[in-house]
């Protein structure tokens, strides 16, 4: 999916190829997934910038827009294999290039979603391709200058490139104070940072040493500061690259991650040490265990586990630890972690009534011919199936 480094590199394109030139062509199929899914259509796309002048282009974590001299302005993020193309231009990132040299001279590309063209010479051509079809098209009816003020840019958090003067250590230590999720889940949360998606939130993890399973909540002050140099630092550097991964630092994990599940894979960095993948949040995250350790609570497949370095995390979110007893009245324990505590509850409690119940008729049988004169008198239970038995025999 591309996050904030590739969303700045379309931008840039846009910029450098758009941005002052009228649009005198626009060609959108209607589409219920690319435009319906946002209120909009294919044809209302189409009408709303054919005749429009372009003035600007931005971004914000996830998303870009281009800016018209009259609204609406068209809104898109790519979702998972969204990406604009120029003709004659090659927009595409190193790192899916090669995907993409077999259609590199076909015009329109291949699962392309709108076309549009200027009245400049030379002219421009420009499409917006979704194989997946998880990307979404809108219109922003609003005047250029307010339109992060509106939906979908207001609902999502500063990006921390962009927004320097409101994404500060202080806001990011505010947020994670406040919160009790692996920190892995809240760095993807474009509520409250824009444009980190899991490839940059396991470089930033590796980058700050810390892990990705540990509650936001269990960090120390020393660790928040670290947590948001490298957040700023990853970030900075990923699109002050445009995406070009040919360009980021060999000591990045980015560099060496790609490999799993592919025969023969690379799991070991080049300063010796091995990376695994384990699943946080619903995402598979990779990590360097030796070096990026478990301190205070940390959660494992929505269990929560003691941690070791700090001396933090004495007490389970679901369980207390010395009795195993669910933990109850904190209503941060509602969802699907707190069922599965319930479950293992309840599973204990039926192999309790199960250890107490009456014996079966085939082990009160045996307890007949192998035991003939009991110690102790047979429960009335027993007596009954016992006459039973011996009636029926």
């Amino acid at each position: 999916m591309p996050e904030i480094a590739e969303v700045a590199r379309l931008t840039h394109f846009l910029q450098l190829h758009l941005v002052g030139k009228k649009i005198s062509k626009v060609l959108a199929p209607d589409d219920s997934s690319i435009f319906g899914k946002v209120g909009t259509s294919g044809p209302e796309f189409q009408r709303a910038l054919t005749g429009k002048t372009v003035i600007g282009a931005g971004n914000q974590g996830k998303y870009f827009w281009f800016l018209l001299d009259k609204p609406p302005h068209p809104v898109i993020h790519c979702g998972m294999t969204g990406w604009v193309h120029i003709r004659g231009q090659q927009t595409t990132y190193n790192r899916y290039e090669e995907k993409s040299k077999g259609d590199r001279n076909q015009w329109p590309p291949k699962y392309w979603k709108f076309q549009l063209e200027t009245d400049s010479t030379p002219k421009v051509e420009v499409a917006f391709t979704d194989a997946r079809r998880f990307g979404r098209v809108r219109l922003v009816d609003c005047p250029a200058e307010e339109i992060r003020k509106h939906s979908p840019l207001v609902e999502n958090g500063p990006d921390p490139v962009v927004d320097k003067d409101v994404f500060t250590e202080e806001y990011l230590r505010q947020k994670m104070t406040s919160r009790h999720v692996p920190i892995k889940a809240l760095l993807l949360d474009q509520a409250v940072i824009s444009g980190i998606g899991n490839w940059v939130g396991d470089e930033i993890m590796y980058q700050a040493k810390l892990h990705p399973e540990q509650y936001c909540d269990d960090f120390d002050d020393s660790d928040i500061a670290t947590l948001y140099k490298a957040i700023r630092y990853v970030c900075d550097t990923a699109v002050e690259k445009l995406g070009d991964s040919d360009e980021f630092p060999e000591d990045w994990l980015f560099k060496h991650r790609w490999g799993k599940g592919k025969k023969g894979a690379v799991t070991t960095l080049p300063n010796g040490e091995s990376f695994t993948f384990i699943t946080v949040g619903g995402r598979t995250s990779c990590v360097v265990p030796n070096l990026q350790k478990k301190k205070g609570r940390t959660t494992i497949d929505g269990v929560k586990e003691e941690g070791n370095a700090s001396g933090k995390g004495s007490e389970s979110r679901f369980f207390e630890v010395k009795s195993g007893k669910e933990a109850a009245g904190n209503p941060k324990d509602e969802g699907r972690p707190a069922k599965r505590a319930k479950t293992s509850e309840s599973k204990a409690v039926k192999k309790e009534q199960e250890q107490s119940a009456p014996a079966s008729k085939q082990n009160v049988k045996k307890q007949k011919v192998d035991v003939k004169e009991p110690t102790q008198p047979v429960p009335e239970v027993g007596r009954r199936r016992s006459t039973r038995l011996n009636s029926a025999n």
